[in-house]
């Protein structure tokens, strides 16, 4: 029989004792999120804090135009919660789940904590 590393008898034992083992905060999970939910991170196009940014200019039919991505960081989380599930132009799928929704948002608006419904 194999035996067991140091590091598995302790993730074990903290099972059984039912103890968090979580290894990142939930402020470090929503930053991960935000900067890279599944493979590109939404400040890329909304800025570090959500506050949009001109990504760029183009000419359409003699007309200048500007791709500039919405600021997310003033949306109340109904909105946030509606834009996040529907389809956007420019923008990709994400599918994210409700919990990483909700993450995501209290991101973006640390002032409300966990309070964001």
């Amino acid at each position: 029989m194999k035996s067991l590393s140091a590091f598995t008898l302790l993730f074990i034992f903290l099972n059984f004792l039912n103890a968090d083992v979580s290894f990142i905060t939930e402020s470090e999970y929503a930053s991960q999120l935000y900067h890279s939910p599944r493979g590109i991170g939404c400040f890329k196009c909304h800025g570090e804090k959500g506050e949009g940014k001109l990504i760029a200019t183009y000419k359409d039919k003699g007309e200048k135009k500007y791709f500039s991505p919405p600021a997310i960081n003033e949306l109340d989380y109904k909105s946030f919660d509606a834009a996040m599930k529907k389809r956007q132009k420019g923008m990709p799928r994400y599918f994210l789940t409700q919990q990483e929704i909700k993450t995501l948002y209290v991101y973006l608006h640390p002032e409300e904590g966990i309070n964001a419904n």
